[in-house]
């Protein structure tokens, strides 16, 4: 709360804009309503906040982040034209339940969020530093079994076999630093200068002869695993469709998506076919674009000697020229030397923003085959998922409705009362 400039505790917010939405609720009609999550603790459990964004007001908080909930609260408010809302699937299919004579509209800053996180996804091919553990391998990402995996033509199960064996390798290498500086009676202040990283990580790493695994964490309940035992005997009863299969552990509390549980569902096809065979590569047509599938190359910041991590390689991806400082600029030339394909996303990146300024719609057409076109695994999976939420994106580009300024205003107003208070 200190970072929103409002020093007050969370408990005490709440209860304000719960005293605020009663007194709101008998009397206030939403025309444009803006959705978005809070979190009750972070990465752990969600809610969703409702703001009128015409008189920029919180209007109700909800206690979960669900399909059901959302169509519920829309359902209840049949006045409501307009939900602008981040790309979420589960506000999608909230408002289209709940308000099916609503227009929807993607937020833009969670398209630009979106995006970053698309180019990230793709830079995390390359090599780089990094000390986070990882799962042990599983037998879906052996090189034998990729071509099979789903998402169309093996890309999706190929994307993150070579995302995880690049952590791998990056970790090892940073792991075997570590224990060679060590044996030179390099001091632990030495080595976290050298290597970027702190002295109790350091401390952590030294006690062991191989780099360390993490344990699984218990499944939850957007997750399939969560339903092994039960999606197990029904396979073993026949049951092999995946959406029935869906269906039927939706109705026992399923929260995740059909990609996950086809994931699930396709190692158990694999397992009963009597062997895997890897096919050798199809030949492209000249005139076809080609996936790429090498790694990036790690970029060096000049500054530091250090490999550029892919969050902060895909933060300056997608800041225009003008608003970097000279060290992020040298960064960013950087990653412009050492890898094509950052180059590639930063033009389209570039371009994206122009597009959501100047809200041209055959731009934006033109952009979208552009990326499709690439050849670059993350803009081309970026592409297909903004086609299937076309309507909304497209909103974004022609209403000027938003949810981050109004829901900062309003977070402002709030404090404000609370200081009045």
């Amino acid at each position: 709360m200190k970072r929103l400039g409002m020093p007050v505790s969370d408990d005490t917010i709440l209860r304000h804009l719960k005293r605020q939405v009663a007194r709101l609720s008998a009397k206030t009609t939403v025309r444009v309503a803006g959705i978005d999550d809070w979190s009750w603790r972070k990465g752990r459990t969600y809610g969703t906040i409702i703001v009128d964004l015409e008189r920029r007001e919180v209007v109700d908080v909800l206690q979960d982040r669900t399909t059901a909930g959302t169509a519920e609260w829309l359902g209840q408010h049949p006045e409501v034209e307009i939900v602008s809302r981040d790309r979420c699937g589960l506000y999608a299919q909230g408002a289209r339940e709940g308000a099916p004579q609503a227009r929807q509209v993607a937020d833009r800053f969670h398209l630009l969020q979106n995006l970053r996180e698309t180019i990230e996804t793709q830079l995390s091919r390359a090599d780089r530093s990094t000390g986070r553990a990882l799962l042990p391998e599983s037998n879906d990402e052996d090189v034998v079994t990729i071509s099979n995996g789903p998402g169309g033509p093996g890309k999706v199960a190929e994307h993150r076999h070579l995302t995880r064996q690049a952590h791998r390798r990056s970790r090892q290498a940073v792991f075997d630093q570590i224990h060679t500086l060590r044996e030179a009676r390099t001091s632990i202040g030495d080595i976290a200068r050298q290597t970027g990283f702190g002295p109790r990580s350091i401390r952590k790493w030294l006690k062991f002869s191989t780099p360390p695994e993490r344990r699984a964490a218990a499944p939850k309940p957007c997750s399939p695993n969560y339903y092994l035992y039960y999606l197990s005997r029904r396979w073993a009863e026949g049951c092999v469709r995946g959406r029935e299969l869906l269906y039927e552990i939706k109705l026992r509390g399923y929260s995740g998506s059909f990609s996950h549980l086809e994931r699930l569902l396709a190692k158990w096809r694999r397992a009963n076919d009597a062997k895997v065979v890897t096919l050798p590569p199809v030949p492209q047509p000249t005139t076809a674009p080609t996936t790429t599938i090498a790694t990036v190359p790690p970029a060096v910041d000049p500054a530091t000697g250090w490999t550029i991590s892919p969050i902060v390689a895909a933060s300056l991806c997608i800041k225009p020229r003008g608003l970097l400082t000279p060290s992020q600029a040298a960064k960013v030339d950087a990653l412009k030397s050492a890898s094509a394909d950052f180059t590639a996303m930063r033009r389209l990146a570039m371009r994206f923003r122009g597009i959501l300024r100047s809200k041209d719609i055959q731009k934006f057409g033109v952009w979208l085959d552009d990326a499709q076109q690439s050849g670059i695994y993350a803009m081309q999976r970026f592409a297909r998922t903004v086609r299937r939420d076309l309507d909304a994106v497209t909103n974004a580009l022609t209403e000027g409705w938003s949810n981050g300024q109004n829901i900062r205003l309003s977070r402002n107003r709030t404090n404000a009362r609370l200081r009045s208070d």
